[in-house]
């Protein structure tokens, strides 16, 4: 098939046969989805041809950009090698190998010895929850299951993670979800009935952790799983002094800390490590997106000395009695090597750090002068900007509103991909953006404000 005729058949076949995640058919079909075809660092093409500045980085992913010849060559050199043979049992792989080492090395300082591989974050939770309460049971405490977890948090979406997750647009077409699973407030500094004070906020929200931990009993309780930064929950960055107290909190009681760095993991969040933001070392963390920066799907389940000892009973040697058909996959895992050289050689973290200042000082600029612009908050390239109705009484948009659809659309005339998520944008650029194109995110999140508050004085 020719490219013209090719080109005319995916057009036509767009949204026919597909169910696209997080939509709904019929306004899939209304409005067909956006054909992206090529990608060459912070840019993306589309069918047609025309190009947009990729301000959501894939979906928190593509950290290195699109299109490196680095990776393309290392995926071409482990295919002529091997792609695929099983790790179950007793058989594994150089770049399984390669990796784990790295990624033990990488996460050093927070005393990480052991990796499950799996093919991606929502695999990767799942891995943690089980292993935590295995760990449990090692140790004679089979009552240890419950997990806390904390409201806006987002794991994923099979049935653990969604259990554990604190979203209800997430949750509610599938319940009722897993027993075990508790939900706690999150320290939202723009949304909570306490205080403003960030240190005030964060010590009310772990001592309420703390206190439904000893009412439900700590002897029954496996878990804590948080984000360091949460992300699909609206970019909620927790005040300085939250972490420490979760891990001050699971220390006292015995339950273990996950930190789930699906999304802060290898840079975005301005530090390689998420966790590394607040000083402190998880139990168990979980890794994916960035590790293959999107190029081959990859996840991974970390655990410290600690609980990796659990397993090492000369006496009762235990199986991990988990698994996928794809842990361990070589070429992923040969993709993540040259992925992660990229982001330790050319400094993303810090990249992520320099650019994401800029990027949030200049939302802020834009918000300080809007009537809709309600708060800017984030860390590195992890950025949220809330819209509401009435900054005074933060009365928010709705996802079904016109003016969050407008927004995003203006957005894309103007040549940026932004993601809307209810009442908020969510801007997560590849790490590797620089400073003039962060100024065109700026620029044109300002101008697209611009026209719904046009709209909105007009309709009134």
């Amino acid at each position: 098939m020719d490219f013209e005729n090719y080109g005319s058949f995916i057009k036509a076949n767009n949204a026919r046969h597909i169910f696209h995640p997080m939509i709904s058919p019929q306004e899939t079909s209304k409005s067909p989805p956006l054909i992206i075809s090529k990608g060459k660092g912070v840019f993306v093409d589309d069918i047609e041809g025309r190009s947009y500045l990729d301000a959501v980085g894939g979906l928190w992913n593509v950290n290195i950009g699109h299109g490196r010849d680095e990776v393309k060559l290392a995926i071409v050199e482990q295919l002529d090698r091997i792609a695929y043979y099983t790790t179950f049992g007793k058989t594994s792989n150089p770049p399984q190998i390669e990796l784990s080492v790295r990624l033990c090395e990488l996460l050093a300082a927070e005393q990480m010895e052991k990796v499950l591989f799996s093919c991606g974050g929502s695999d990767a939770v799942e891995t943690a929850i089980k292993l935590a309460r295995q760990y449990h049971r090692l140790n004679g405490q089979s009552e240890r299951v419950k997990i806390f977890s904390l409201k806006y948090g987002y794991h994923g979406l099979h049935f653990g993670g969604l259990s554990a997750g604190g979203n209800p647009p997430f949750r509610q077409a599938f319940e009722p979800l897993l027993p075990g699973f508790f939900q706690v407030d999150s320290p939202y500094l723009y949304r909570n009935p306490w205080t403003e004070n960030p240190q005030e906020l964060g010590r009310i929200c772990a001592e309420q952790l703390e206190r439904e931990i000893v009412y439900q009993g700590a002897h029954t309780v496996a878990a804590v799983i948080a984000e360091p930064i949460q992300g699909a929950g609206g970019v909620i960055v927790p005040p300085e002094n939250y972490w420490p107290l979760l891990r001050e909190i699971c220390d006292r009681h015995g339950v273990l800390l996950i930190a789930d760095e699906i999304v802060t993991g290898f840079g975005r969040s301005g530090e390689m490590f998420g966790c590394r933001l607040w000083g402190v070392k998880p139990d168990i963390m979980c890794l994916a997106k960035g590790i293959t920066a999107g190029y081959i799907p990859l996840g991974a389940t970390m655990v410290s000395a600690k609980i990796a000892a659990a397993w090492n009973n000369p006496e009762k040697p235990l199986p991990i009695m988990h698994g996928y058909t794809y842990s361990g996959h070589a070429l992923a895992c040969a993709t993540a090597n040259t992925v992660l050289d990229i982001v330790v050689r050319e400094k993303l973290p810090e990249n992520a750090a320099a650019r994401g200042a800029e990027l949030l000082g200049g939302l802020k600029e834009v918000a300080s002068r809007s009537d809709i612009v309600g708060d800017v908050r984030g860390r590195g390239l992890m950025v949220g900007i809330e819209l509401v109705r009435d900054k005074a009484t933060k009365q928010a948009f709705g996802p079904a509103d016109a003016e969050m659809k407008l927004l995003a659309d203006t957005c894309l005339e103007l040549g940026v991909v932004v993601r809307v998520m209810a009442s908020k944008i969510i801007l997560s650029p590849p790490l590797t953006i620089e400073a003039q194109q962060v100024s065109t995110i700026v620029d044109t999140i300002d101008r697209a404000v611009a026209v719904v508050e046009k709209q909105r004085k007009a309709a009134a």
